[in-house]
């Protein structure tokens, strides 16, 4: 794939080339209409789709940064997105255009005073990855084999011009209106610049990391602080397979099951007892060891839970609560679903929206183990998922719906559900982690 040289970095080169593809796609729909009358309406909409995935990714990826990761988070929501958006987007997570070695060794000699040559024993100037935030660059030194994140240069500055460029895209797809919509953007651009903190994501990893290391078939690489800074990353080479490489041609139940509880547990473990968790879950972030072991690589985007949060939202994931009416309501406005403004007829269509919603999305968590192979699960998921984005109805009410906390914590639960289906892991324990914090407390004493 061929390197690139530079990266445009100010607001009006940027908008400058999104305003470029808009045109772009804005002639695909005069053929698009055109197409109609010589084909079907579906066959002109697949075509289209695939046309508009293409112009819009191309753009994204030699912008990078947030507008590349926004474009990853969405490729995670198979049940909004047309199937062409989501194969083009999800390149974002592993396959995208790499940084020259010129531009390398730039940014080696401004955040370290030195070239890469005068830090590692080795150092390949070509990246082995390249994803929508920074690359990645093998190295060794004194014997031992070391993974080097590069960030992208201009990524951190341009978080919040380029969230500008897309919020008013972002408003007419989730049907956000009024001002209080600013709250949704604050929390995601509050957690892009954190992930652009490389210095925040080294502490964040060892943290979690090292409270981590007991959940078994759990592996981590080890960073280095000395050989890090706020937009470079040190850490051990993992050598492992692919999570989306292994998913595809693992024929093994058994060993699909081991590695599906490994991820279970860890995410488990991260939501209930740390209370803080991974909240990016895209197959780019793990690995399988050749030891059936999974390897979580990325901790860049941890999101802190509130007690305030945790506490009505898994409340509304026991069964028992979901059928008491009065407490089903209660909750919903504990956690914004309902608003004190709401007109009854709000009331009655968001109480039973997220009825059906929730009744279907918590059922892993009323058993004692779990299919996540069922197909006819993740159809339901799919199915209210696609009623509800075309319904006249939801259009017309106010669409600010919930805390900001459920950006990211839904975001975590989709992309966990969707790894879980990709491995088809049958027999999951749902509630291990119960058993890990006593291990683990058992431990601290010990």
């Amino acid at each position: 794939m061929k390197s690139i040289d530079s990266i445009p970095t100010s607001k009006i080169h940027r908008a400058t080339k999104l305003v470029k593809t808009g045109a772009r796609v804005g002639v695909n729909y005069i053929k698009y209409y055109g197409d109609k009358i010589r084909t079907s309406e579906a066959e002109a909409r697949e075509k289209l789709d695939d046309k508009n995935a293409s112009d819009i990714y191309d753009s994204l990826k030699q912008l990078k940064g947030s507008a590349l990761k926004v474009a990853q988070m969405l490729s995670m929501e198979k049940n909004i997105l047309p199937k062409a958006y989501v194969e083009k987007f999800s390149l974002a997570q592993f396959s995208v255009p790499p940084l020259s070695p010129a531009l390398v060794i730039k940014t080696f000699k401004k955040y370290f005073g030195k070239t890469p040559d005068q830090i590692f024993d080795v150092f390949e100037t070509q990246s082995v990855n390249a994803a929508s935030i920074g690359q990645v660059h093998l190295a060794e030194k004194s014997g031992k084999k070391l993974a080097v994140k590069i960030q992208y240069p201009g990524v951190s500055e341009s978080i919040s011009s380029d969230l500008a460029i897309v919020k008013p895209i972002a408003l007419r797809m989730f049907n956000i209106k009024g001002k209080d919509s600013d709250r949704y953007f604050k929390e995601v651009e509050n957690k892009l610049i954190e992930e652009t903190n490389y210095t925040l994501e080294v502490e964040q990893s060892r943290e979690i990391t090292q409270a981590c290391s007991h959940i078994p078939n759990l592996k981590f690489p080890h960073y280095y602080p000395e050989l890090s800074s706020e937009r470079i990353i040190t850490m051990d080479w993992m050598h492992g397979e692919i999570f989306a490489h292994f998913t595809k041609q693992n024929e093994n139940p058994i060993l699909a099951d081991k590695i599906g509880q490994a991820l279970w547990d860890f995410y488990m473990y991260q939501i209930h007892v740390l209370k803080k968790v991974h909240a990016d879950p895209h197959p780019g972030n793990f690995l399988i060891s050749d030891k059936g072991e999974l390897i979580a690589i990325d901790f860049g985007c941890i999101k802190s839970i509130p007690e305030d949060f945790y506490v009505p939202y898994f409340e509304l994931a026991n069964k028992t609560n979901l059928n008491n009416p009065a407490l089903f309501q209660k909750k919903l406005y504990e956690l914004e679903i309902l608003r004190p403004d709401d007109s009854p007829e709000e009331i009655e269509f968001f109480t039973g929206m997220f009825y059906r919603l929730l009744k279907v999305f918590t059922k892993p968590f009323n058993v004692e183990s779990f299919d996540f192979s069922d197909d006819h699960f993740f159809q339901q998921i799919a199915k209210l998922g696609e009623e509800y984005s075309k319904s006249s109805e939801l259009r017309n009410m106010n669409g600010n719906r919930g805390s900001q906390h459920f950006i990211y914590i839904n975001r975590t639960f989709f992309g966990l559900y969707n790894l879980m289906f990709d491995l088809q892991a049958k027999n999951i324990k749902i509630n291990n982690f119960v058993k890990l914090r006593l291990n683990k407390q058992v431990q601290q004493v010990t």
